[in-house]
């Protein structure tokens, strides 16, 4: 006979084994998943992550980040694409006479005029890095340029390996966007603008007086309907291209004439792929950093302000600008560059409205 005190033992233990094997089943069902926070766990990134602080940012596009295989590492001494037995910073001095230092970026030390750091912050951010809001009271513009190198490889090498330059951003033909830098880094782009701005290389050949440039004829050709695609050089191999078999064609067929810096120019527009990255990357920055306006700079009748800014106007700007707004001897994005498009579109976005792309996804659906 089994005793009064045996009696709870026994359901004890039957329940404990239940518990135990309904819990070891659950588990199995949820695919054996190791808990993230587990050491020597992978944490996967989305790919869309940019870099600001030490923190990641989603933006809703593609986004390489100088850490990823792939990337463009501006942080490197050494020059990313001469034989690594000669890409050392000693051999670098003597063969690229454009080097005279071994990093291409500083640190923000001040941003609008009247926004100085003070001698304890600039010690605190030595010592123990930026947080995030005193970065955001520097940041206040957004820089765009055109490359003139056609792609992101090719501007990479050139500011990398011959030039005392770099850029945050690069966004190439097919609309995939490099991040090289930390946001927290002063980039060196845009001169007076680098202590406040955030700067972005656009893959694009430029914009020239003449519709018959040499630059034009060797990157942009008709195919027998007359549509323009891009053409990139032989000796640039596949470009460097993430796309595997990416044909890139201007938004808008045909040269667009407009005029910058007071002279008349002609420029092919920028591939839709690359104006899709770059709103959503607009409408990113705008929203990460309350200083930058999502607006560009406009006259008295409300379009785009086509030459430098006034001294005056430009310390006082703060929002989406392009580099010859900044400087007299520049004429990018060109007169190609659809500036109402990119940040109508940002806007959208920032208030829960669609991209251009996913736009037209819906519609394609709504119309079957």
């Amino acid at each position: 006979m089994t005793s009064l005190v045996q009696i709870p033992r026994v359901m004890i233990f039957r329940c404990a084994r239940l518990a135990f094997s309904t819990v070891f089943a659950l588990f199995l069902l949820a695919g054996c998943k190791t808990p993230s926070n587990r050491p020597g766990a992978a944490e996967k990134r989305n790919g869309d992550e940019v870099v600001v602080a030490g923190q990641f940012f989603h933006t809703g596009t593609k986004i390489v980040l100088w850490m990823d295989p792939g990337g463009y590492d501006a942080y490197r001494v050494e020059r990313r694409f001469a034989p690594i037995d000669k890409a050392d910073w000693r051999t670098s001095t003597e063969e690229a006479r454009d080097l005279r230092q071994p990093n291409r970026y500083g640190m923000y030390r001040r941003g609008a005029p009247d926004n100085r750091l003070t001698p304890e912050e600039i010690e605190r951010i030595r010592g123990g890095g930026w947080d995030l809001p005193l970065l955001q009271s520097i940041v206040d513009q957004f820089v765009i340029h055109f490359d003139v190198c056609g792609v992101s490889r090719e501007c990479f090498r050139i500011l990398q390996d011959h030039r005392d330059l770099s850029v945050h951003f690069m966004l190439d033909l097919d609309g995939t966007i490099y991040q090289t830098l930390d946001l927290k880094e002063r980039a060196w782009h845009a001169t007076i603008a680098n202590d406040r701005s955030i700067g972005i290389e656009i893959a694009n050949m430029g914009a020239y007086k003449s519709d018959e440039s040499k630059a034009l004829e060797d990157w942009y050709e008709k195919d027998a309907d007359g549509k323009v695609r891009i053409t990139i050089p032989e000796k640039l191999g596949d470009g460097g291209i993430r796309t595997k078999n990416f044909v890139g064609r201007p938004a808008r067929n045909g040269l667009i004439k407009g005029t910058v810096q007071g002279e008349e120019l002609y420029q092919y527009d920028f591939t839709p792929q690359q104006y899709e990255a770059l709103i959503h990357l607009t409408a990113a920055l705008s929203k990460i950093f309350p200083k930058i306006t999502c607006d560009y700079p406009r006259d008295a009748q409300g379009k785009v302000v086509p030459q430098k800014l006034p001294d005056d106007e430009l310390a006082a700007y703060h929002g989406v600008l392009g580099h010859y707004h900044v400087q007299t001897n520049k004429n990018d994005p060109g007169p190609a560059f659809q500036w109402d498009y990119v940040i109508d579109h940002a806007r959208l976005l920032l208030h829960g409205g669609m991209s251009p792309a996913a736009d037209e996804t819906s519609r394609g659906h709504m119309a079957r």
